[in-house]
């Protein structure tokens, strides 16, 4: 079993753990407290509200989240629930200790729905996997992620994948609590399975764009010895960035006899690429196949698709690991390793839709106003 399922860490039942119209606030409160009713002293939807806060303020570890929370003044603790002393009538702060322990016990199946982008309005969705390096310690092997994204690089969900199995096996869980008709599951090679091809197409209505690699000998070869020459549908890509100028240049063509469920279409990718400081050139050949019919993707949107599934590698993987500092991150028992990956996939998200386009810079205004821009942001009143 690869999900811990959000139906059954939620108070109250709710499809999916989704409702239209609702607050950040409001969906937390969705989530069952794991803690047992005796010395609950802090409310479960505050601390979780902190723990965001304090992480789209810069925050990386339990400790700088605490450190936050000890720091806020009362207005920020009122706004986001914290615990009241009513003899005082102060706002009281949890602990390091208290945060800490939250993270590592409330669901993460639950979290992740509740706090995921909804994938109503994407085009496609990327599925990738990524390992937390730094949640690895003794016997027990670092935290692997899988996740899935909008082609705008928001978060939908992410699961992890149970020790001594893969990300194979977990695929169709990650999925199946979505409603994903008409839209185009993107994925690498490690995910071009028969059984995923008739989970998306028949189960899901949805349709796919999976990479073939040479995991799939046979299937490559056939991809590799296809007619190509006498396709007559090709189409230019230019990209420049990340010390590189990129030339695509796909093939497409039409088929109805390969062996491997619902393919309609397949493309020969060939690019050719530059490195701008050294003048190397290097050249590589990558076969795609997909559900998708000449008339519902033309080679222009099959480039765009294709895009889509190689960027979440840097607009998910690269801003968790080296801005938000994933692989340096010491969290690594309990649920914690997955819990702050979906906390920090929330600020992405969080800030995507502010309309920042740099997640560094994007934290960096946040931090000038660490106990208000956070709660604006999150829509806390």
């Amino acid at each position: 079993m690869c999900r811990h399922s959000a139906m059954g860490c939620l108070a109250t039942p709710v499809s999916c753990g989704r409702l239209p119209d609702q607050t950040l606030t409001d969906r937390l409160a969705l989530l069952s407290d794991p803690r047992g009713r005796r010395g609950r002293r802090h409310p479960l939807v505050s601390v979780l509200l902190i723990a965001a806060s304090a992480v789209l303020a810069g925050a990386r570890s339990y400790a700088a989240i605490g450190q936050w929370a000890k720091n806020a003044p009362q207005t920020t603790l009122t706004r986001v629930g914290a615990r009241l002393l009513p003899a005082l009538g102060v706002r009281v702060a949890p602990s390091g200790a208290t945060i800490r322990r939250v993270v590592k016990q409330v669901c993460p199946g639950g979290l992740a729905e509740l706090t995921g982008a909804d994938p109503a309005d994407a085009e496609s969705i990327a599925v990738d996997g990524k390992t937390a390096r730094g949640s690895r310690h003794d016997d027990t092997p670092a935290a692997h992620l899988l996740a899935a994204m909008t082609n705008d690089g928001r978060v939908v969900t992410q699961l992890r994948i149970p020790d001594k199995t893969n990300e194979i096996t977990c695929f169709a869980d990650l999925l199946r609590p979505y409603d994903l008709t008409d839209k185009v599951i993107t994925a690498d090679a490690l995910h071009t399975q028969r059984d995923h091809a008739r989970f998306l197409v028949k189960e899901k209505n949805a349709h796919f764009v999976l990479t073939v690699k040479k995991n799939q000998p046979t299937l490559h070869e056939r991809l590799r010895t296809m007619p190509w020459k006498q396709a007559r549908i090709t189409h230019h890509d230019r990209s420049e960035g990340h010390g590189r100028r990129d030339t695509r240049v796909l093939t497409v063509l039409t088929v109805h006899d390969l062996d491997f469920p619902h393919v309609q279409q397949i493309v020969r990718v060939t690019r050719h690429s530059t490195s701008t400081k050294t003048g190397k050139r290097r050249r590589e050949t990558v076969f795609v196949i997909t559900s998708l019919t000449s008339a519902q993707a033309s080679p222009e949107r099959l480039a765009r698709l294709i895009r889509s599934q190689w960027v979440i590698e840097n607009r998910l993987h690269y801003v968790r690991d080296v801005t938000l500092g994933e692989d340096a991150s010491q969290i690594r028992t309990g649920h914690g390793p997955e819990n702050m990956a979906t906390i920090r996939s929330l600020a992405i998200n969080i800030l995507r839709q502010a309309g920042f386009n740099n997640v560094a810079e994007a934290i960096r205004h946040v931090s000038y106003g660490a106990f208000t821009r956070p709660l604006d942001l999150l829509g806390v009143a």
